[in-house]
């Protein structure tokens, strides 16, 4: 993780231990909820699928998946803090993994005039559910910096020798040149007008998530037009 010159080594290591206890504590925290919501939703599933029709069951499969989706990754973020990361590669569908997320985060946050282009996409070998995480940090920020303007999303992805480069760009409000270190300090969030949701940690776990990937994460460009955030990740 880069430093900011002008802060001491000793605060820039207190500022990690502070976000590695967090991811910590907050992984292991989310366990025995995520536990048992799976756990239920089979128990519905084997009890239930006799008498419910198509979406219901698709409903109660959905949260399964959902639920036990979220226990991986939060073990994951549990190995990450311990310094020990657990990465399951697998095949990964790039498009309707970024779809997905988009569309649940569409209804979280009940944003309308927001699009989301991403044809295309390809097939590459990594951890479905970091590289998920990764996304939805940068996919939530575009959408809590978004412009007056109709929000414009766009995801690209290419090849290039021993990498994959993934491009994350929008059409928002831009980052000030002096804050584009800082946000991906922990627990730092870039001014704006009204209340920020979150910890100030997205950037700063999607960064920590793709090291642990063998890749990493920076901030491509950004003016008044938008920003452009760059994936790094090895071709498995």
């Amino acid at each position: 993780m880069p430093s900011n010159p002008t802060r001491r080594p000793e605060e820039n290591d207190s500022s990690e231990e502070r976000i590695k206890r967090f991811l910590a504590t907050a992984s292991h925290d989310l366990q025995s909820p995520l536990r048992h919501i799976a756990m239920y939703a089979e128990l519905l599933l084997d009890d239930l699928q006799e008498t419910l029709d198509g979406e219901q069951l698709q409903s109660l499969r959905m949260i399964m998946e959902k639920a036990q989706t979220a226990q991986r990754l939060t073990k994951a973020l549990m190995n990450l803090a311990g310094g020990a990361p657990q990465v399951t590669p697998e095949e990964v569908d790039l498009q309707p993994l970024a779809e997905n997320i988009w569309g649940e985060l569409i209804d979280e946050t009940a944003v309308r005039d927001a699009a989301l282009e991403s044809r295309g996409l390809p097939s590459i070998r990594t951890d479905p559910a970091l590289l998920g995480l990764v996304l939805r940090h940068l996919l939530a920020n575009a959408l809590t910096y978004r412009g007056a303007a109709p929000l414009q999303v766009a995801i690209a992805a290419e090849r290039m020798g021993a990498d994959w480069f993934i491009r994350v760009s929008d059409n928002g409000t831009g980052i000030d040149p002096a804050y584009r270190e800082r946000i991906f300090e922990p627990f730092w969030k870039l001014p704006k007008a009204g209340t920020v949701p979150g910890a100030g940690l997205g950037l700063t776990t999607a960064r920590e998530v793709l090291t642990a990937l063998g890749g990493d994460l920076s901030l491509e460009h950004s003016d008044q037009s938008g920003s452009r955030f760059l994936i790094r990740l090895p071709v498995a």
